[in-house]
């Protein structure tokens, strides 16, 4: 989400503007390493795994966990500002409703006297069926069992109620209720009730499964009698525990082959083979969510298909260039190899209708704005640190406010005599065929390259510092603000300290960004709705990342938010009229 940068009023030209398209592509490779860092990737006891995993179905979709701690909701909707809460209120009382109030339940006085610390809800993938081979209906068959499913567990704390509950369920507005036997399980299930239908049913009276199909309900005993639950799912018993924590407030699972075999039977928008048989080598997305006293922590694992020919390379090599950027730096990503996250993006891209950007239209634009290849030309040297930061300007007195921020583009060089044969390259283009100025000047002593327009503007300053860190700055001349190496660097805040976690260590990329000040000084383009209050409620951003091994990488997030003073009750069933049982 990084601010756009202000660009320069320009006469029309019959060759695009190099500059819009660098700032423009800095931009994007940004952006889609950011979603690609997110999207791409013991002996344990049942404590380390998500609740419920011995009964979810190995092929279920999605699977979040949910704390019943109500101190933790309470501190949650502390976070952010009054219309965050009123949004959040909103939500929690449409799903109270939904499954308690609009059943004749009370969370507090008939659920929380029996149920456990936390409960699942799981959604369960639809049956992909053969046109070929329609499957047959029998007497017990669900009309929807082609269709999505949910399936809640809730773990047993207090044996002797929830059989009460089980036996004796609340009276139905409409329709009955009906018991059967499925593998020696007793299941009560609703049925002639307008809408949803619910059925449950009380595993060894340690679990209570409820799901909204009878289908459901059997598929959740197949997976805990047969073993053939989430829990052993390949990978997720293995990394999974990498994200344990005591007290979480929740947790969550992504199957992320199965959401990709749904796209790809979608008639709307069906995924091209290629990319399926991409995505099949990745296995799940898991990640554990905290509260803590100024944010919400999110911590995250990928991991890749057991039987998968991919591997990842471990290397972690990152963590440097926050500390050659200055304290008022507005945001920043990093990474350990920029060569190797281009390979790895390009691969799992390649053909991809949902990537950010699409490798071969980097790589024409670049060979047609630049002459350069750049695989060959540019890629080659790029094998150490990088870093993608937007910088504020200090306007002076007299000086035209073209820019008001500069983008900054910082990469550690494994070869420096190729790199300035590439930059010599892309020297001359600016001059020969752009028409541009290409100046020596020094800053702080130290030897730069500027591209000056043909009308007089500063637009890009190139150099080198320590000796083996290439940096190109577009936009605002803020080029005095690294070099030299500043004293007050963006490492030292306390923004960054607070926000940008410390673990995993070693890491292979971190990002970081001042949203308050963001916000504040840059109009944000609209990307999700409510997006403008959601900004309102957070100060900053932080994340780091790092390879665990060749088949699994780890995510630690943090979002540092504003809190609300006087928080409200959640509005109560009878207070709620609008939406009370009628």
């Amino acid at each position: 989400m990084a601010p756009p940068l202000v660009s320069v009023p320009m006469k029309k030209k019959k060759k695009p503007s190099l500059v819009l398209t660098l700032s423009a592509a800095g931009l994007l490779i940004g952006a889609g390493t950011l979603a690609y860092w997110l999207l791409s990737q013991r002996q344990i006891s049942s404590g380390d795994l998500l609740v419920g995993a011995n009964i979810i179905p190995g092929d279920a979709l999605f699977a979040v966990s949910l704390t019943t701690d109500p101190q933790q909701w309470q501190k949650l909707r502390q976070f952010g500002t009054k219309e965050t809460q009123v949004e959040l209120d909103k939500n929690l009382v449409e799903l109270r409703d939904r499954f308690l109030t609009n059943n004749g339940y009370d969370f507090q006085k008939d659920i929380a006297p029996w149920v456990g610390n936390d409960v699942t809800i799981a959604i369960l993938a639809p049956a992909i069926v053969s046109k070929a081979a329609p499957k047959p209906v029998t007497t017990n068959e669900d009309p929807a069992s082609d269709q999505q499913s949910m399936v809640m567990v809730l773990p047993v704390k207090n044996q002797e109620i929830a059989k009460s509950i089980f036996a004796q369920p609340k009276t139905l507005k409409q329709g009955k209720w009906i018991d059967r036997i499925y593998q020696g399980i007793a299941i009560k299930q609703s049925e002639g009730q307008a809408g949803e239908n619910f059925s449950a049913a009380l595993l060894d009276g340690r679990f209570l499964v409820i799901t909204d199909s009878p289908k459901a309900t059997e598929r959740a005993i197949d997976a805990y009698k047969n073993q053939t639950s989430l829990a052993t799912t390949g990978g997720f018993a293995d990394n999974f525990p990498k994200i344990a924590n005591v007290q979480p407030f929740g947790q969550f699972y992504v199957n992320v082959p199965t959401a990709a075999k749904i796209a790809a039977a979608s008639p709307n928008r069906p995924l091209p083979a290629q990319v399926l048989a991409q995505l099949q080598n990745n296995q799940g997305l898991a990640g554990t969510m905290t509260l803590e006293a100024e944010g919400i922590r999110f911590q995250g694992v990928s991991w890749l298909n057991p039987n998968s020919q991919r591997v990842l390379a471990v290397e972690n090599k990152a963590g440097q260039m926050q500390s050659r950027l200055p304290a008022e730096t507005l945001m920043m990503l990093s990474g350990g190899n920029l060569q190797r996250l281009w390979g790895d993006y390009v691969l799992t891209s390649q053909g991809n209708p949902l990537s950010p950007i699409a490798p071969e239209q980097l790589r024409g634009g670049i060979k047609s704005l630049t002459t350069l290849d750049l695989d060959k030309d540019l890629l080659s040297w790029m094998k150490g640190e990088f870093s993608l930061s937007v910088i504020p300007s200090s306007p002076k007195a007299g000086s035209p406010d073209n820019f008001r921020s500069g983008l900054v583009f910082m990469v550690q060089g494994s070869d420096r005599n190729s790199a300035e044969a590439s930059i010599k390259q892309l020297d001359d283009v600016m001059r020969n065929q752009y028409q541009f100025q290409v100046q020596s000047a020094k800053v702080a002593g130290q030897p730069v390259v500027n591209w000056v327009s043909p009308y007089g503007t500063l637009t890009a300053t190139h150099g080198w510092l320590d000796g083996d860190v290439a940096f190109l700055v577009v936009g605002a001349p803020i080029t005095d603000k690294i070099v030299p190496k500043p004293n007050n660097t963006l490492a030292s805040t306390l923004p960054f300290q607070q926000t940008v976690p410390n673990e995993p260590n070693p890491t292979n990329g971190q990002f970081f960004l001042d949203v308050e000040r963001t916000v504040k000084n840059f109009p944000i383009p609209t990307v999700i709705s409510n997006q403008q209050t959601l900004l309102d409620a957070t100060r900053s951003i932080g994340m780091t990342s790092a390879v665990s091994d060749n088949r699994s990488n780890l995510y630690d997030i943090f979002i540092a938010l504003k809190k609300v003073n006087n928080t409200t009750p959640l509005p109560s069933p009878e207070s709620d009229k609008s939406n009370s049982v009628k």
